[in-house]
């Protein structure tokens, strides 16, 4: 899959995300999606049902990196007052994708963008330049 594909799956994704759109977001997953982040790691649609419910998360990017199927997302991270999972307010945040099938089937979180450039392998010369766009998925 082109990374272009790759973003533009991932793009629609973070979107279905800040809709709360779980039907939307659920079709653009693998049924058997890893979703990972600093309180460990599970699997599955009811999985990602449950984080978004919960979550609160509203994504803002400001940086993407690709290359083939993995997409990394420099975002800030603003989470809704009440939700279960953070404190209200926005900070820095990482994404990790892997896109197959059309499909992320990989969703890791991290604190930082270094960590999640270098658990992808990726670097500044796989930085999507800024105005670049992909037609979303859905």
């Amino acid at each position: 899959m082109p990374s272009t594909d790759a973003v533009a799956v991932v793009r629609a994704w973070q979107e279905a995300v800040n809709r709360q759109d779980a039907e939307g977001l659920l079709a653009l997953s693998a049924p058997d999606i890893e979703v990972a982040g600093p309180r460990g790691a599970g699997y599955g649609h009811q999985l990602l049902r449950d984080w978004l419910t919960r979550a609160g998360l509203r994504l803002i990017t400001e940086r993407i990196f690709a290359r083939g199927e993995v997409v990394v997302v420099a975002q800030q991270g603003v989470w809704q007052a009440g939700a279960a999972s953070a404190a209200p307010g926005a900070r820095p945040l990482a994404s990790r994708f892997r896109v197959t099938g059309g499909r992320v089937a990989q969703f890791a979180r991290y604190d930082d963008l270094a960590t999640a450039l270098a658990v992808a392998g990726l670097g500044d010369g796989d930085e999507v330049p800024a105005g670049v766009s992909f037609d979303p998925l859905v």
